[in-house]
């Protein structure tokens, strides 16, 4: 062979593309030979030569390219592929397209093999910021390499691709992209751990028609998920119901546990347990060690944990506190740690932050050792304190002049009994009103009449009208 290129190389310029390119068809390209990938090595090194008219190599070179996916045995493109990237790498500027094809044909031949951060790699080393490339492309490349960074859940790698490709994001124009970019988006705020603004976008992704069904529904399931372990508090709340409100949520395998989150129900050990068997690694990830909490000397041995362990552990612990905060109207600190598995002191903790960062409506009083939890009477949606109904209805209850300080300092069960006792007196008095009417005889005109004329208050006939 380097006979026949010697030969070549000194024959006219216009003869030599045509000769290169039936070297190749003559039997370079055939998968059958064992020493392919050196011969095609001799081959390319004498094209990409330094001595070797550039405008000619790049010609034989795009013959070169198309023609390597000709070759059947994956090994063997695999290793021509990784040689011929060497070998045009030093001269990148000359061969940019050539290079570029090549990276994507050898990423792709890496993804199929499942050797993804290697695929990534390769994808890299194409020169995206030279100028010459179309920020589509570059965007699409950015998309994969952050796709294949996270396929190994490596999202520290995938962080600086996903920022440049954040910048030039609103270059996309087909959907596909488009698509690609928002998965991207919420799977890096899954692996940061921002799980409501990772909940929301799959949301958004589980509504796109153009996804298969199957495919929305997995969107539809990773929301609830990213739903749960969102930190307690009114944004957790509105994801909660958004979700809750989608008719679509019963088909999921998680609806139990958003049931039970957007009704603010406390969630079982058991059940935690169950939920976490469905869960990625990283969602199950280890947290730090909880800060130094103070204890008095004099203080009695306290048994539990010393905080949350897990992702997980936190959410459901800070779930079960807003839990508790609508069924108690204080609690003490050793209950509460009794509540969450943890030690009174770090159940005093956990509460002191949520009060700190506005997620929880409650004032610590530590001489007594209590948690004394705020009614917020409009307060509405999954942090509701029965539902959007009884909420109302408190509302209501507020503007009833006799209700009194009774009614608007009242935690939410306080405030439905009474609402209950108002409506059935309501209905006392019409029903005594109705049997006096009977026993005079008068016509339902009348009776219409005096009904009106012995109406409550409007006050109370407001509240028996919604009941």
């Amino acid at each position: 062979m380097d006979g026949e290129l010697q030969r070549i190389s000194a024959l006219p310029q216009k003869d030599k593309v045509t000769l290169h390119q039936a070297q190749l068809g003559g039997g370079y390209a055939r998968a059958s030979s064992s020493a392919l990938p050196k011969d095609l090595a001799r081959w390319l090194a004498v094209v990409v030569g330094s001595d070797f008219p550039q405008i000619v190599a790049r010609q034989v070179l795009e013959g070169y390219v198309a023609k390597l996916p000709e070759i059947e045995d994956r090994e063997t493109r695999k290793a021509v592929l990784k040689k011929s990237i060497e070998l045009l790498q030093p001269r990148v500027t000359s061969f940019e397209e050539e290079i570029c094809t090549l990276r994507e044909q050898y990423a792709d031949l890496l993804e199929q093999d499942e050797e993804f951060p290697e695929a990534a790699r390769v994808l890299i080393g194409i020169p995206l910021e030279s100028g010459s490339r179309p920020d589509e492309y570059k965007l699409r490349v950015y998309i994969r390499i952050v796709r294949l960074f996270l396929e190994e859940e490596d999202s520290t790698s995938a962080d600086t691709y996903f920022n440049r490709a954040s910048l030039i994001a609103h270059c996309a124009k087909d959907l596909e992209t488009k698509i690609a970019f928002k998965l991207c988006q919420a799977r890096m705020f899954d692996y940061s751990r921002r799980f409501a603004e990772a909940g929301s976008k799959y949301h958004e992704l589980s509504y796109v028609p153009e996804l298969a069904e199957e495919e929305r529904m997995h969107a539809l399931g990773a929301a609830i998920v990213c739903a749960v372990l969102a930190p307690a508090g009114p944004i957790r709340a509105r994801l909660l119901a958004s979700l809750f409100r989608d008719e679509r949520s019963v088909q999921s395998e998680h609806y139990s546990i958003l049931y039970k989150m957007f009704l603010d129900q406390m969630i079982r050990p058991a059940e935690v347990a169950q939920f976490a068997s469905k869960l990625a690694t990283h969602q199950l990830a280890q947290l730090p060690p909880t800060q130094a909490i103070v204890i008095a000397d004099d203080a009695e041995a306290e048994v539990g944990k010393k905080g949350p362990e897990t992702v997980l552990d936190r959410a459901m612990m800070e779930h079960n506190v807003l839990a508790a905060s609508r069924v108690y109207n204080n609690i003490a600190f050793k209950g509460l740690g009794l509540l969450l598995g943890l030690k009174p002191s770090a159940a005093e903790a956990m509460a002191r932050t949520m009060i700190q960062q506005k997620r929880l409506k409650a004032t610590i009083d530590q001489i007594d050792n209590l948690i004394i939890f705020e009614v917020d009477t409009h307060e509405g949606g999954g942090d509701a304190a029965v539902s959007n109904v009884a909420a109302q209805a408190a509302a209501r209850e507020e503007d009833d002049a006799a209700a009194g300080d009774e009614v608007a300092n009242a935690p939410a069960t306080k405030k439905w009994d009474l609402q209950i006792r108002q409506t059935l007196q309501l209905a006392e008095q019409i029903a005594a009103r109705c049997e006096v009417l009977l026993a005079e005889g008068k016509p339902p005109a009348s009776t219409s009449s005096s009904s009106s004329a012995a109406a409550p208050p409007s006050g109370t006939a407001a509240l028996a009208a919604s009941a």
